[in-house]
């Protein structure tokens, strides 16, 4: 077919149609901007092209060239969704340009020529179809968009100085510390979609609790003064980054405890740094990427992974840890990978074989995978007990 320069974008517009509406309603649902960003870069990059270099070279196009046009167009857009770093989960990504391409190519071949009956004579200009589909396409990009915009969670700013707690935050919102921002008392979020930066948060029993709660995100958070968990994460997906926890206390204090979420998404714990307690990070029937953390100073293990969990514990630190370095029990299955155990040292007074120093070990009927781990220095070395395995 033979396209004017104006019927190439007419037809453009009106096969965006209803990709756009499907973005539009996918980021509402949701509540994540990237099927309008993604719907609209493909609007655009196909828009550039028609002008810029379809028009130019191609005065005749034939049909078939349809795959090798949008497999050009695909690349474009997928360079540009990495350079602006459009967050876009990649399978879902591709299904929708895949499913926006097919829907193009039934408007241009099969609905178009039903609808507009000059459609091939005239070079795909669509006349007053057409304009209704360009002010279409752009008034539901524009509605979709604004409504998105109003249901963004809102942004506190907490200033600077003590804020008595406990700090209930249960509705989606991202919290913001200044600097000087202390918490005092801890903080609890029962909410989805919250995110919490740049805060201090001295803790009576748990500094942060998360309890039923997914798309939570803990950033730059620095917490002292646990009597329990530093982190506590029940029945909740979270991310955690660049955390501090330190002088934590009590008998049974920890750094991290994410339990009994497995069924939810997959939570992540890294660049963390967790000095002392009972167990620095513990995965309890849940999983978590543990990555990139320094744990020290623990009194019975640095890194847990119990009941039944699916955890990759990767490039890892554990330093100066009493009784075992790394731990996978409970039939869980443990991918550990490139990480430094050092110093560990045995729990004599525990009377507990499994803590007599071990940089890793395998307990009732867990399955660990050990690659490239540096373990330097510790009382023993691997150990599998109670029907583990340990595959190296």
């Amino acid at each position: 077919m033979s396209y004017t320069l104006s019927g190439r974008i007419q037809t453009r517009l009106a096969a965006s149609l209803l990709p756009i509406v499907a973005a539009g309603c996918l980021t509402l649902a949701s509540h994540e901007w990237w099927p309008l960003q993604l719907a609209a870069l493909m609007l655009g990059v196909g828009l550039a092209l028609d002008v810029g270099v379809y028009h130019r070279f191609l005065p005749y196009q034939p049909g078939w060239l349809a795959v090798v046009l949008g497999a050009v167009e695909f690349a474009a857009v997928l360079a540009l969704v990495r350079v602006l770093g459009v967050e876009a989960p990649a399978p879902a990504a591709y299904g929708f340009f895949a499913g926006a391409w097919l829907i193009a190519q039934i408007a241009t071949h099969a609905t178009l020529p039903l609808v507009v009956d000059s459609y091939g004579e005239d070079g795909g200009e669509l006349g007053r179809v057409g304009a209704a589909a360009a002010v279409l396409v752009l008034a539901i990009g524009a509605s979709a968009g604004g409504a998105a915009w109003a249901a963004v969670p809102p942004v506190v700013r907490l200033p600077a100085g003590v804020h008595e707690g406990p700090l209930v935050l249960d509705h989606a919102q991202t919290l913001i510390g200044e600097p000087g921002t202390v918490v005092h008392g801890g903080v609890v979020i029962t909410a989805d979609d919250v995110v919490v930066k740049d805060l201090a948060v001295v803790a009576d029993g748990n500094g942060i609790t998360v309890e039923g709660a997914v798309d939570v995100e803990l950033e730059r958070i620095r917490i002292s003064g646990a009597t329990l968990d530093g982190i506590n994460v029940t029945r909740g997906s979270v991310a955690i980054r660049d955390c501090l926890i330190e002088k934590v206390g009590g008998p049974y204090a920890q750094g991290i405890d994410i339990s009994f979420s497995f069924d939810l998404a997959p939570s992540r714990v890294e660049g963390c740094t967790i000095v002392g307690g009972q167990e620095g990070i513990v995965s309890n029937s849940a999983r978590v990427l543990i990555e990139d953390n320094h744990v020290s100073r623990t009194t019975i293990r640095g890194i847990s992974v119990n009941e039944m969990s699916m955890s990759d514990v990767e490039e890892n630190m554990v330093t100066d840890a009493e009784g075992v370095g790394i731990f996978c029990s409970d039939y869980s299955h443990c991918h550990i990978e490139q990480n430094s155990v050092m110093r560990t040292r045995p729990d004599i007074d525990s009377g507990d074989g499994t803590r007599m120093g071990y940089a890793i070990v395998a307990l009732f009927h867990a399955r660990a995978v050990l690659r490239d781990n540096d373990l330097e220095g510790n009382h023993r070395r691997t150990r599998a007990f109670s029907n583990a395995r340990i595959f190296e």
